[in-house]
């Protein structure tokens, strides 16, 4: 994935609990080293976070 480019991954929401398609999914790297993404609710604007995404 290229510097700006985004792409839409279904995470789950804390503040909404529900499954919805998170908005500005980025990829990082966790501090052990392990994969991880992460993005925002479209609904509320919470912040989303998947292991291994």
């Amino acid at each position: 994935m290229k510097g700006g480019e985004f792409k839409v991954m279904q995470m789950y929401c804390v503040k909404c609990r529900t499954k919805r398609d998170a908005e500005n999914v980025q990829e990082v790297t966790m501090k052990n080293g392990k994969k991880a993404s992460k993005g925002t609710c479209p609904v509320c604007g919470t912040s989303m976070f998947k292991i291994g995404g």
